[in-house]
């Protein structure tokens, strides 16, 4: 069925597709990136600079303007942070039983291990006694770099406001 010839003439086969392919790729280096494929000359940035006046005005308002937590907390709505709560539910309760995480009774200024039942990562116990406001909104805007190695998988809440009104709404379930 097979014989030497026709064996041949797919190693071939293959060989020049292989061969097409690598030429190919070689005049589309050459085509978009000649400066970097023919090593020589610097390289060159994908589009154009635009002078624009008031161009200094403009870079300095690229600043990050940090507000106090204390200031946004003060105006913080904890029918907001009940919604906001809707992403904390799948592994906290607020019944006192707990779940895949502590249950979030009476958090605010409670200490950090303070749930008996519950086996805390040794992350958070070393990070903080208690569960102030600023700790509270540290650890929720990302849990993982507040606290490295913590069990919890929640990349965190980016916005203030949103952090704001969640812990808003925790101080008012009892503990």
């Amino acid at each position: 069925m097979f014989d030497t010839m026709t064996l041949t003439k797919t190693v071939g086969a293959f060989c020049g597709a292989f061969l097409l392919f690598l030429l190919g790729n070689w005049a589309g280096e050459a085509i978009y990136h000649p400066a970097e494929s023919h090593g020589h000359g610097e390289p060159h940035a994908m589009g154009y600079e635009i002078e624009v006046e008031g161009s200094e005005v403009l870079a300095g308002a690229e600043e990050v303007v940090e507000v106090a937590f204390a200031d946004v907390y003060a105006s913080a709505d904890p029918v907001k942070g009940e919604r906001v709560f809707r992403k904390c539910r799948a592994c906290h309760k607020l019944d006192r039983s707990n779940g895949t995480g502590p249950h979030l009774n009476g958090i605010v200024d409670r200490a950090v291990s303070a749930v008996d039942g519950f086996n805390y990562s040794g992350a958070l116990v070393a990070r903080a006694e208690a569960w102030t406001l600023e700790n509270l909104s540290a650890f929720l805007e990302n849990p993982r770099r507040w606290a490295p190695g913590t069990k919890m998988s929640f990349s965190g809440l980016s916005k203030i406001q949103d952090r704001a009104d969640v812990i808003a709404y925790l101080a008012e379930i009892e503990g």
